[in-house]
């Protein structure tokens, strides 16, 4: 899969210990051209549904999972297409200077079934608020740019909205 962009903080010791988190996320659009997007209504962000691989499972198995538990779409698997890879690297947290996140975002098109189910959020994406929306991509860059957050949340915030702006430009 093609690299879109790498985030590198270079905040972390580089001798410090790898924490690596591969995820996949999915990138749909309606038929009014809007993105779905999960909102956080308690931070005020948006990001794309999906998550981290567990154990041996594929980008699609994954994806089909994710956009099922955050967003209550079902994938269609024959849609998913490879858009692109953000690899984005800093220190796991504030409080731990020796772990160094590694995360690979992979992202793809695709598209679901029509009905929207019930969302199944973990207790951190519950906190969060996470609530399914369709909405204009120029919505969605707007209000991640004017996030303002703790550092490992505001790096996927913008990461999100780097990749919102590669998708803008491509539809255009």
């Amino acid at each position: 899969m093609k690299r879109l962009f790498t985030i590198d903080l270079k905040d972390y010791d580089p001798s410090g210990k790898k924490f690596y988190r591969p995820s996949v996320r999915g990138i749909i659009f309606d038929n009014d051209g809007n993105i779905a997007m999960v909102y956080s209504q308690k931070y005020h962000y948006y990001k794309f549904p999906g998550g981290g691989i567990e154990g041996n499972e594929s980008h699609i198995e994954t994806l089909a999972r994710e956009l099922k538990e955050e967003a209550g779409l079902t994938l269609i698997p024959e849609s998913a297409k490879e858009f692109g890879e953000v690899l984005r690297i800093q220190k796991k947290d504030e409080t731990d200077e020796d772990i160094i996140l590694v995360q690979y975002n992979y992202y793809y098109t695709c598209e679901v079934e029509d009905k929207i189910g019930e969302q199944d959020l973990d207790d951190e994406e519950k906190d969060a608020e996470f609530v399914l929306k369709f909405v204009p991509i120029e919505e969605a860059i707007k209000t991640n740019s004017a996030f303002q957050g703790k550092s490992i949340k505001k790096q996927m915030v913008k990461r999100e909205k780097r990749v919102l702006e590669i998708l803008k430009d491509v539809r255009s």
